[in-house]
Order: C-alpha cells, then structure tokens, then sequence
C-alpha cells in the first residue's frame, strides 16, 4: 500500500498542468469579469446579442433547443426556415458545435445567459489548447506560456468576432490539428491530425476550409523547418494528403448535404471575376496592431484584425533574427508571412480565403490563423536562452518607430484610433522590447513580469475594444421574446392543423425559430437564391441573406396559408408611441380578418381566406411563365394560373388619387415615376396625397426601392406609416380596407433634396372576386392525416384528370412523393414551390423529406472508417 506522502506527491500537478489550468482560467477570468463590468446577463441587465448574434445566431440557438428538445422533425426542414427550407446547411454552419449543447439548459429568455458561458468558454479553451501545443513543442512554460496562450485567445480577431460565436471553435481546434501536424510530420503519427481536423470540418466547413489553406502553409515550413532529403519529404507530402482526404472523407456525411445546400444557396454568389490589385494602402494595416483598434465601422467594412499584444509582436519579429533557428526556417516562415500579409490586402488572395466571395461584413474573416502563425513564432524565440543582437534589436525598433510614425501622423484617417492609443501601445513596446532584450531571464521575476505586461495588454485592448460596441438589453429580448411566445402558444394550443403565421411587427427576421412557428421571414448565410427572388416578386422585402414577409396582400396571405396574423396594439395614454413590439408593416387589410384573441400588447386575427397547405389546381400552373416585375400583376397571374380563369388575372387595378398637393417642391402632371426636386434646399418639403375608397374592397400603395425611408418621411392619415427598413425591389403596402367613403391622406415629407417615386402607384383589389377565387381553390383540399416538419400524408380528391396538387410546400429535390402508394414526380411552380400531377377521383398522397447526398455522406464516412480502424487494427496486430 502507498504510503501517504507518496499518495499527495502523486495528486501534486505538475508545473505543465499549472500551466495549462492558468491558460484556460486568465482568458475565462479575464472576459468574464469585463462582461460583468459591462452587466451581462445574468450578471445585469444587459447581454451579449449584438448585430447578428443579436438579429440571426440567437434563434437559430432557440431552434436547436427545440429541434432537440421538443421537435426532433425539424432537423432537416423546417417551416420556420422563411416559408419553409432544409436545415443540413443552417446546421453545418451555425450549430454543430459540440459546446452547444450548453444552450440546452437555458430556456426562454435565459437563452442569453447560455451565450455568455459558451462565449467564456470559448475563450478558455482557445488559451488551453495554445498552451498545450506550445508546451509539446516549444521549451515554453510557467506564466511566459500563459501569456502567450492568453495573447492568442484574446487576439484582435477573436475580440472583434465573439459575436459570431460560432467560429470562435476555429480558435481552440487550430492549435489541436497543428500539433496533429506537428506529429505527422516528424514522427509520422497521423491519427491525432485526422481526428481533429475530422472534427473541425463537422464542427463548421467554413472556418475549416481556411485553416486547410494555412495547414498546406504550414506543411511548407515544417517540411524545410524538418528538411532532410527528397525521398523524406515525398514521404512526408503523401502522409499529409493522405490524412487531409482522410478526414475529408470521414466528414463525407456532413460535408456532401453541405455542399448541395450551398449549391442552392452561397454557391451561386461565387465571384468568378477579379482583377490583381490592393484593396488598400498595405500599411494601413499596421493601426491594427494597436489595442482598442476596433469600432462598428470597422465590421463592415474595415481592415483585418491582427492585435496580439507587443511581447508576441515583438516575438514573431524576433524569429526571423534568431540565430539558433536554421536560416532555411527563417525564409520558409519569411515567405510564408509574406503570404499572408499579402492575402490581407490583395484582392485575388482574399477572395481565395473566403472560397470566392466578398464577405457581407467582418471582413478578412482568416486573420486568426494570421495572428496564431505570429504567435507561434513568438514561442519558437521566447525562451530563457534567447538573447537577441544589437543588430536585430536596432532593426526591429527602427520599424517600429517608422510604422508607429506613419500611424501617428495620418491618425486623422484611422478613425478607430486616437492618439492615446498610439502612445499607450508605444509604452508597452518599450516595456516589452526592454523585457524581450533583458539578459538574465531565470529569475522568478522575469516570468511574473512577462505576464503582467502581456495581460494587462491583452486585457486593455479588450476592454477598449468592446467598449465601442452597444448590446440588446436583457429585458428588450425577454420581454418581445416571452409575449411572441404567449401569442404563439395561444394559437398553437387551439390548432394543431399545418399552417402559417404572419405578424405585423418584429424584433428579428428569425422571429419563427425564436418561438417556434411556421413564418415567413429568415436571416440566413445559406437561404437558397430562389427564396429571396420570390418575395421580391410578390412585392415583399428581400435581400442575399434575408427575407421578411412584412408586406402580405390578401392574395398573397391566402396562396401562403398565413391563417393567423399577430398585429401590435396602439397604446394610448402615458404608454403612447411605446411598444415591447416594434411595428413592421402597415396593414390595413386585416379589417378582412377576424379577431379571435388579444392582449394587453397585440391582436391575434384569423384569415377567413387561407387556403390549406395542398389543393387541387388547374394544370396551368406548371406552365406558368410569370415575368412581371409588378407585384400585383405578379400574385394575379399566380392566382390565375392555379383557378385556370384568365378574368383573375384583372383583380388590381390601378386608381388615381383626388388630389395631390405640393409644398416647395416643383408641380407634377403624373405621380408615378416622376422625381420631386426641392425648390429651396434649405426649407422643407412635402406632397400631399389624398383618396377616398367608393368601396369596401383592400387598397394598396406600391412603392420602388428608391422610396424608402432613408429619402422621405411617410404618414397615413396622421400616423406614421410603419414598414420594414431594407428592401431592393417593388413592394405593396396596404393602406385602406373597409374605408368607403373614408378620406385617406398620404404626406410624404422629403429627407433629401430630392426623391425618385420609382413604381410608386395606388391599386385597389377586386375583393368579391378574389373571394370567389379562393372558395374555387377550396373545393378540393389536401385533407392532412399526418403531419410535421418532414412529413405530410392525407387524401384528396379531383373532379377531373387535368389537375394538380399545388403546395405552398416549398420546393427542393429532397421532397419525395408518392401517389396511391406509387413513387411521383414533384413540379417546381413560381420558381419555388412543390406541386405533384394527379389521377382522376380520390388519391393518398405523402410527401416526405430526406436531404439530398446524406446517404451517399453516411455511406462514404462510415466506409472510411472500418478501413481506417480495419487498417490500424491490423498494423498492430501485425507488430
């Protein structure tokens, strides 16, 4: 039996566990404590949803909550998803993170306090995976290693893009694929390089198909670092192509439905353009190194983000000096550094980086494994021996002092940065430069030193940095979130049928995953190109990542099964103009709809119109050909071609107005189209337009991208008129219904010194007639036994052979069909949805979802790895 002590001398940690605790601890301590100063939840009032984590990643979270929780059909389509779309991609992307599974244990509104710990923890384990890359590969340890652990998970990158918390794994799994490299190479181990970058290409492709770039730079210098012979690198070059495909082939079962869904989606954005040349000043990239170097102008469109603090700067430059190192290694990392610095500024290199595409904000999204190639560096030289010349210490503060000038003197054009900073980051490069060169670095000083001056840097530029940046209060969240919610579970409680829900307000475009119901609206890098290009088609705002269903006409509510319809309460009194449910859209349509509910805060309608999601249709509709850049024109021939009536494609007509008055402003013989031109730029400027309804029938405004709330000032009879910000095509606003007789007045004040009333035109809508055409489409409806996410079963009936059965079921080749139990084809109509031919009389028909390539991704993955496990097996078997 071990005696006592030899039991304590073994619980005892080793200097490299101390060391690895404290990479892991600092970095967590360190955010935790500044997003305590700043009072994040659940430490305050405030949280951490910013921009897109704020607008797009927090729903996509409540969606995995739910799909794991609740729904397990909603993992690979979802109707929350716009009007409905695969999921394989938004997970691939956003979710796969084995660290979410945090998310699972907080509900609701405490959603962001899961955010706040999977953020931190991102942060921690980044330090603890520097660290023990650089402890079994470099002399480094104790609190100099720390330090640099430290630098690396509080690097400039990581700081400016915790909100896409998502790629922060990148951070912490980079540095566990560059050791599986490092042991590839020189011992020819591979097993550990194929698993971690296994898991990086599963965890988000995105990020792993930069650091697959960086690993072939990376193999170039360790390939001269170990060089020995031809016969050895040929050796060496086979082992890492072979593990890279390894892996690849092991992330098959996500990679292969990946692909296919940005085939549909971010593939088709791909610039196949370019011309070779800066996209700036090169050196302008040297304010970057600064801390504090980064505001909101700079996401979406600033320079790349390379702070890693004056000791790792120092460091890196130090390398290509260090005599101990061969000099082969100094002019492979030479020209890899050139490499990268190159890919920060030139065009052509940057697009490779980002696989083709100009990113949609947070540019030069690769600069981490910038700053991890620096910071390693840094360790290879920072060690106790290291004793820098005269020469290299002159050299190196001659470029400092010269880029520091050229930042001091055009401060003016870096409006990131301020003087103060400047000076500060000079300090800390004399610090560092007289601790860097100091000759005698065995006392316990020297290291406790080199923390302080390295943390305290670290820490201050995160400070600064985040300091620039507001966040979403907690209760502005939990507050729109928690009545969304009531309204939906209220609704969803009585009818359990399928259907959709619209709503005249909006905190995001991802409402619908927030709380769990079929929307109409998405924020999302891979919504595939046809859904945007439909709702701008039907008169609806939509953009390259995003669509919102704010501008539904009845027409349109109807063919899309919106059965219900959540709209915002005007508050009277002290509460006037104030609503936790920020307005979206005007829609005086709903005096169509019946109110079944309310609350203190909003009215819930149903739509007496809504057609069911499947019914029997005119055969006309799979020959539909709808070019019309007019909306209305557009949803009639849609309604048209599914009734197969021509007269329904005559239901808007365009009217005039009674009167159209001018104030400083130039007169004008017609509306539509014409520009407005202040007469005097100094005073302001209106139009007046006024119309009163001779029925009860819906009218609508439509109005061209120009006439936007960025140029003018809109106000229907006295109240502003509410409609979504960002829109690029013609939308339709709805204005009046129910109104006879009812004056309606239109003011349109001018921002600008001019506006251009781009398709800017009143219509009213037959309502009587569109009336009849719905009750046509209702004769025969896809009577649903069955249904969810991915499955829908029932029964329907034709009066003839001629017919269909149309869905508002949005199409995509993994829907698959049959008819009376017999396989069928599924038909693309409007360029967006799912129809299938049908016999005469009663027919079954289910459709059911399964993404295109998984099998094939199983198939290959699980192949891969018998061979690879039947492979090792037998290797060691054999020994």
């Amino acid at each position: 039996m071990a005696s006592l002590q030899d039991q304590k001398r073994r619980w005892q940690p080793t200097t490299r566990q101390l060391t690895l605790l404290g990479a892991f601890i600092t970095p967590f301590i360190l955010m935790t404590a500044y997003f305590i100063y700043r009072q994040m939840a659940p430490f305050g009032s405030s949280s951490l949803l910013t921009v897109d984590l704020g607008q797009q990643y927090i729903d996509f979270f409540a969606y995995l909550r739910r799909t794991i929780l609740h729904d397990p059909s909603s993992l690979f389509y979802s109707f929350s998803n716009g009007l409905g779309g695969e999921m394989f991609g938004t997970w691939s992307y956003y979710l796969l993170s084995p660290l979410n599974w945090i998310l699972l244990l907080c509900p609701g509104a405490s959603l962001t306090v899961g955010v706040f710990f999977l953020t931190v923890l991102k942060y921690g384990l980044a330090g603890l995976t520097f660290a023990w890359l650089i402890t079994k590969t470099t002399s480094q340890t104790g609190l100099r290693a720390v330090t640099l652990a430290t630098a690396y998970a509080l690097m400039g990158w990581s700081i400016a893009n915790q909100l896409n918390v998502m790629w922060l794994d990148a951070a912490y799994l980079l540095p566990l694929i560059f050791y599986g490299l490092f042991l590839l190479m020189h011992a020819a181990k591979w097993r550990l390089y194929v698993t971690w970058l296994t898991i990086m290409l599963i965890v988000n492709y995105y990020m792993a198909y930069m650091i697959c770039l960086f690993l072939i730079l990376a193999f170039i210098w360790l390939a001269v670092d170990r060089w020995t012979n031809w016969r050895a690198l040929l050796r060496q070059g086979s082992q890492f192509a072979l593990s890279s495909v390894a892996s690849g082939l092991l992330a098959a079962f996500v990679l292969l439905p990946t692909w296919w869904s940005l085939s549909q989606s971010k593939a088709q954005y791909t610039v196949t353009s370019f011309k070779w040349k800066f996209e700036f000043f090169p050196p302008k990239m040297i304010g970057k190194f600064f801390m504090g170097a980064f505001n909101f102008d700079q996401m979406p469109d600033g320079t790349a983000n390379l702070f890693i603090g004056a000791i790792a700067l120092l460091g890196a430059m130090f390398f290509f000096a260090d005599h101990r190192i061969q000099l082969r290694s100094r002019i492979a990392a030479g020209l890899v550094t050139v490499f990268l610095a190159l890919s920060l500024c030139v065009q052509p290199l940057d697009l490779l980086w980002h696989a083709g595409q100009f990113p949609v904000w947070y540019p030069y999204r690769f600069s981490f494994v910038v700053a991890f190639w620096l910071i390693w560096l840094a360790a290879q030289t920072l060690t106790d021996d290291f004793e820098p010349g005269w020469l290299a210490i002159a050299v190196i503060t001659l470029i400092i002092t010269i880029g520091s000038g050229y930042i001091a003197l055009n401060i003016k054009h870096f409006k990131y940065l301020q003087m103060n900073q400047v000076l500060l980051g000079l300090f800390f490069v004399i610090l560092a430069l007289g601790l860097i060169t100091l000759p005698v670095k065995q006392h316990w000083i020297y290291p406790l030193t080199f923390f302080v001056i390295g943390a305290t840097e670290i820490s201050a530029n995160a400070f600064m940095s985040l300091n620039n940046i507001s966040y979403v209060s907690q209760s502005e969240y939990g507050n729109y979130t928690h009545e969304l919610q009531r309204l939906v579970d209220h609704v969803q409680q009585k009818d359990t049928s399928a259907y959709r829900i619209g709503k005249t307000f909006l905190r995001t475009k991802g409402d619908a995953f927030q709380t769990g119901f079929n929307g109409g609206g998405v924020f999302s890098s891979v919504l595939p190109k046809a859904v945007p290009t439909f709702f701008g088609n039907t008169g609806n705002p939509d953009g390259d990542g995003f669509v919102e269903y704010s501008n539904g006409t009845l027409v349109t509510d109807s063919l899309l099964n919106m059965k219900y319809y959540f709209q915002q309460k005007q508050l009277a009194g002290a509460l006037s103009g104030s609503s936790m449910l920020p307005a979206s859209s005007n829609k005086a349509d709903l005096a169509d709809y019946q109110s079944i509910g309310q609350d203190h805060w909003a009215t819930t309608y149903k739509n007496p119109y809504a057609l069911p999601m499947g019914y029997a249709a005119s055969r006309d509709i799979l020959t539909l050909k709808n070019k019309t850049a007019d909306p209305s024109q557009y949803q009639t021939n849609w309604l048209a071609a599914l009734t197969g009536h021509s007269a329904d494609r005559r239901l808007y007509t365009a009217q005039n107005f009674d009167q159209v008055t001018f104030q400083n402003i130039g007169q004008q013989s017609k509306i539509t189209g014409a520009v407005l031109q202040k007469k005097n730029l100094l005073k302001p400027a209106k139009m007046t337009l006024t119309f009163t309804p001779t029925t009860n029938d819906a009218y609508y405004l439509t109005f061209g991208s120009t006439v936007n709330s960025d140029n003018a000032n809109f106000v229907l009879n006295g109240q502003a008129l509410n409609q979504y910000k960002t829109y690029r095509n013609t939308i339709m606003v709805s204005v009046a219904d129910h109104a006879k007789g009812k004056k309606q007045t239109l003011t349109i004040q001018l921002k600008k010194g001019s506006l251009w009333l781009d398709n800017f035109t009143l219509y009213q809508l037959n309502t009587p007639k569109f009336r009849s055409a719905v009750t046509d489409l209702k004769a025969h409806p896809w009577h649903l036994t069955k249904h969810n996410n991915r499955y829908f079963s029932g029964s329907i009936s034709t009066a003839n052979a001629g017919q269909v059965l149309n869905t508002s079921i949005p199409y995509s080749q993994g829907w698959h069909a049959t008819v009376n139990g017999h396989p069928a084809k599924t038909y693309k109509t409007v360029g967006m949805f799912t129809a299938l031919k049908l016999p005469k009389g009663k027919s079954q028909v289910t459709l059911s979802y399964w993404p295109p390539l998984l099998n094939l991704g199983l198939a290959i993955s699980t192949g891969t790895l018998i061979v690879l496990t039947g492979g090792w097996w037998f290797f060691h078997r054999r020994h």
